[in-house]
């Protein structure tokens, strides 16, 4: 009997270095009824593959790594060889259990089995009969599972019509062989010596290319027929991709010969119109002058544009600069020199829309309609309506309406809206343009962004001006000097379009998130508004009027399909966002309309006015907790008040002393200046110590340690200076500190209080946090004055000059419990 070797299999032993005569030969007819005859046990240890399904019949190399693997292979090598090979159903799992596992598999026998140097054992091993899993026996030290040979219904075929389908399996082989030039020849010698129809299926399906899944699918049919016949159709899509890949690599080559088959004919129509003096370029010259008699631009732009036509008029239209100078003259004819939108006037209904759009934000609402009621009064009273527009820069935090405020402005007035991004801009370039001398130059990007507003005065919204970079491109920030100063972007000059242009009627509008990278000189020319966030009390409203109705038509709902309470909004805003704008805010409220989405597709029953327990089941566990006050039974832990990019936060300064040298620590992660807070509160409580009845030899003898808790959390600033104090002059003295107040301000050595910003977010962070007094310097009594009082409402507000009145508001004049007694060694005689 002649056997042909398996051409994989041969590959392999070569690298195993061994000899040819001890590879496996293929399966005649006889040999594979033999062994699907072989009896089956009753339990095998089963081998779970990855990436390969093992048919009946075939010899395929597996590589194991796997710790359980490799123990199976090694005892099943010293035994009988037996085992069950069966595919994964997901491959990533790394400890599959019979239920992990395809139903069906093959008994397979190990030939040989090879110890690779980097740990790895490799096997060769031999299909015989597909097997059905039943059931897990165990899976220590491997899997073992019992099994049951699987049905096998035979050919109901006559014998022509058997060999009829074994030469149509191998006609599609040879067909994919001839496509295919990355298959080794030896397989069509193999395949010329396999005379048995249910090998060669086996066989085929064990080296077609397609997934593991479909191979999976051909294993576990039953009829023999039925399989050959699936895998003819999946030999047939092959075929036919191999074919079709062929016949695209055909049309490549032939596109290619085509293209340079027209280049040489537009050549030669390109000789045939000079020579015949066709004027087919004029057509476009003439169609440019047509557009130049209806344009209304400055004189000298006029011109210019007539001198460069004349100059493309007189050029070959073969020359290289032929395309650039045209591009230039129709740049300068679509330009929108002279071209305005009509502003309206209308300011009712202008702060109508601004209302409608954004809740809060007063001082740039009134910013615009200042502008629009001056425009108005001088397109009136003037008749010129001529004001250089402001260059306003809005500073604040990400998500609370930036940008999208710069829209609001647009629709108001009535003018186009163009937005530009920033942020990552390092090219000169893109702001000024590049010379017309260089290949690929194109004007800047504030000159693109005209020409598609087609008005020459829109609303341009500098996004992210705070993120420009410099780099040996040059420098944006310093190109970007001469766009937003008044008094000279009336004649901004482009390196691309050659003569100036007048950007003075752009309402620009600049976004920031930080003053601290923009040049001083921008800056300077700029109008600041800070948004610095938005309350409590604010961000509720937001959710109520703009962000809940936007999510639920987002989302497919009505508003009878869904609302919030208050609490509802209240608990999202505080327990699972922390943020100065609302862009997680609206986040959240989306995830909620998805749950709620989900339930009414499902037809599932559900609340439709959520309260504070239906939003906790949705979005599950608190994530942010907000500090509440705490009680003052201990000396040297006061309450103040820190402003923070999320709105303001209430913190803790604890004091303590211990027997020592006079040692100061102070601890918290606390940044410089908070540091000086505490080393100046220490200097002026050891110069006043007498005045606050407080022993000298106190700092002498006793060690002083300062905590800010959250020690992860970074702090700084000059907010803590009172508390400092206060928290000192406490645990100095052992007084109690007063129930439930809290506190803000920097101090002197001279003891002065000196006012601190953030006070809004500060004192509506006391009003949650549960405080009930606050003490401020006086000098911020006027950023009490401009919140809204109903946010003040219930809370005390003491305004003080110097430390003394905050001791006198702050201590009372027990003592706390179990005060320390203070003990200093004997003096020396």
């Amino acid at each position: 009997m002649s056997y042909t070797k398996n051409f994989d299999k041969h590959l392999l032993m070569a690298q195993l270095g061994e000899e040819s005569g001890e590879l496996i030969p293929l399966l005649s007819a006889e040999e594979e009824e033999l062994l699907n005859n072989e009896k089956v046990p009753e339990t095998l240890p089963i081998l779970p593959v990855r990436n390969t399904v093992l048919f009946p019949g075939v010899v395929i190399p597996i590589t194991v790594g796997r710790d359980k693997s490799i123990k199976l292979v090694k005892d099943a090598y010293k035994g009988e060889r037996t085992i069950g090979v069966v595919a994964q159903e997901n491959p990533d799992t790394e400890d599959p259990a019979v239920a992990d596992l395809y139903k069906k598999g093959t008994v397979a026998r190990i030939i040989k089995m090879v110890v690779l140097p980097d740990g790895n054992t490799t096997i060769i091993i031999q299909g015989k009969r597909r097997i059905q899993l039943v059931k897990e026996v165990s899976t220590d030290p491997y899997l073992v599972a019992e099994v049951i040979p699987a049905e096998e219904h035979p050919f109901k075929l006559k014998q022509k019509e058997k060999k009829a389908l074994l030469d149509s399996l191998k006609d599609s082989a040879f067909k994919i062989l001839e496509l295919n030039p990355e298959i080794p020849r030896e397989a069509q010698i193999a395949l010329d010596n396999i005379d048995s129809t249910s090998f060669m299926t086996h066989f085929l399906s064990s080296n077609l290319t397609v997934p593991v899944g479909d191979k999976q699918k051909l294993l576990s049919i039953d009829d023999k027929h039925k399989r050959a016949t699936r895998l003819l159709e999946y030999m047939n899509k092959e075929i036919q991709m191999l074919e079709l890949k062929k016949e695209i690599q055909s049309k490549v080559h032939t596109d290619i010969d085509q293209q340079q088959r027209d280049f040489f004919i537009r050549q030669q129509i390109k000789v045939l119109q000079n020579e015949l003096g066709n004027d087919g370029p004029d057509k476009d010259i003439e169609e440019l002058k047509t557009k130049a008699e209806k344009k209304k631009w400055p004189l000298d732009v006029e011109q210019h544009f007539y001198k460069e036509l004349d100059k493309l008029h007189r050029m070959n239209p073969g020359a290289a600069e032929y395309p650039v100078s045209l591009n230039y003259v129709e740049l300068l004819v679509e330009l929108p020199w002279e071209e305005y939108t009509e502003d309206d006037f209308n300011l009712k209904k202008a702060k109508k829309v601004l209302d409608k759009d954004h809740y809060g934000l007063d001082k740039v609402k009134d910013r615009i309609l200042e502008y629009l009621a001056v425009l108005k009064l001088k397109a009136i009273k003037q008749k010129d309506g001529v004001i250089k527009a402001p260059i306003l820069c809005l500073y604040g935090p990400p998500g609370v309406g930036k940008t999208s405020l710069g829209r609001s402005i647009a629709k108001s007035l009535g003018r186009k809206y163009i937005r530009m991004s920033l942020g990552g801009v390092r090219d000169e370039a893109e702001i000024r343009g590049h010379r017309k001398t260089y290949i690929g130059a194109m004007p800047g990007r504030i000159i693109q962004n005209i020409k598609k507003a087609e008005s020459s005065n829109p609303v341009f919204i500098l996004d992210e001006i705070d993120k420009m970079s410099s780099d040996f491109r040059g420098d944006p920030s310093s190109a970007m000097l001469e766009v937003l100063d008044p008094e000279q972007n009336f004649e901004f000059s482009d390196n691309y379009l050659e003569v100036d242009y007048d950007l003075s009627k752009v309402l620009f509008v600049a976004t920031a998130n930080s003053l601290d990278t923009i040049q001083a000189p921008l800056r300077d020319r700029m109008e600041i508004i800070e948004i610095n966030g938005y309350t409590l009390e604010e961000k509720t409203e937001i959710a109520k009027r703009h962000l809940i109705p936007k999510q639920l038509k987002e989302h497919g709902l009505e508003t009878d399909d869904l609302k919030f309470s208050k609490e509802a909004i209240v608990k999202i805003i505080d327990a699972y966002t922390r943020e100065s704008g609302v862009r997680n805010l609206e986040r959240k409220i989306g995830g909620v309309c998805r749950q709620i989405a989900k339930r009414i597709a499902l037809e599932e029953e559900y609340s439709k006015t959520l309260n504070v327990n239906d939003i906790e089941e949705i979005l599950g566990t608190e994530v942010f907790d907000k500090e509440l006050y705490q009680t003052n039974d201990y000396a040297g832990v006061v309450t103040g008040l820190a402003w923070t990019q999320v709105g303001g936060e209430i913190l803790f300064i604890e004091s303590s002393l211990s027997k020592g040298k006079g040692k100061l620590t102070l601890s918290g992660q606390l940044g410089d200046v908070m540091k000086e807070s505490a080393t100046a509160a220490l200097s002026y409580l050891r110069a006043n110590a007498d005045n606050l009845n407080i022993d000298n030899r106190v700092f002498e003898n006793y060690d002083l340690h300062i905590h800010v808790p959250a020690g992860a959390v970074p702090k700084d600033g000059p907010s803590a200076g009172i508390t400092m104090f206060t928290s000192l002059a406490s645990i100095f003295t052992q007084r109690k500190v007063k129930a439930k107040i809290a506190m803000t301000g920097e101090i002197t050595l001279r003891g002065k209080v000196l006012p601190v910003g953030g006070i809004k977010e500060k004192i509506l962070a006391a009003k949650r946090a549960g405080i009930k007094e606050i003490i401020l310097c006086n000098r911020n009594k006027k950023d009490i004055d401009d919140i809204d009082p109903k946010y003040i409402k219930g809370l005390k507000i003491n305004y003080v000059d110097n430390v003394e009145e905050v001791l006198s508001i702050a201590l009372l004049k027990e003592k706390v419990k179990n005060p320390l007694t203070f003990e200093f060694p004997a003096e020396k005689k």
